[in-house]
């Protein structure tokens, strides 16, 4: 069976990934993978990707990261947007072993041939979303209700 995607030159950003074929909507197109990370490691990372704008960090859960630049597939290659039409979801381990949790790349609707892969990266970084970093951190996705930024604001605590 030929692949259902192809990475290529995106307009959005650097590589992009792009459906080869019509892609139905709800159907698991891919992992994400890479080499999987603890919190302390991606704490060592934080500094300096925060100031790049530009990251394969995936949080899996409390404890654990998936680094796509170690070891990555595709997947690290799907770019944000605001007006996604895909989905990363997280899979929980049926018996508890965070360390098997995935994340899976799924289709929100159907998506055309030639269309790119996109989702919500929703970044929410451990500092203040200043104005410098929220330029760092532009969103370049093109649509009409872009929020100019690929952070999303903490949840509240209450």
């Amino acid at each position: 069976m030929a692949t259902r995607f192809v990475t290529r030159r995106s307009p959005i950003h650097g590589k992009g990934v792009f459906a080869r074929v019509d892609l139905p909507a709800g159907v698991q197109l891919l992992e994400y993978r890479g080499k999987r990370i603890g919190r302390e490691r991606a704490a060592e990372l934080d500094p300096k990707l925060t100031e790049a704008g530009h990251t394969f960090l995936f949080t899996v859960n409390d404890s654990t990261l998936i680094d796509g630049s170690v070891g990555g597939n595709s997947a690290r290659w799907i770019n944000h947007s605001c007006e996604p039409n895909c989905l990363a979801q997280i899979h929980v381990n049926i018996d508890g072993d965070e360390l098997r949790d995935r994340v899976l790349i799924e289709t929100l609707r159907p998506i055309r041939a030639g269309e790119e892969l996109t989702f919500d990266y929703g970044i929410v970084l451990a500092v203040p979303h200043t104005t410098r970093l929220k330029r760092i951190w532009a969103c370049r996705c093109g649509s009409p209700r872009c929020t100019g930024t690929m952070l999303k604001s903490r949840p509240r605590v209450r």
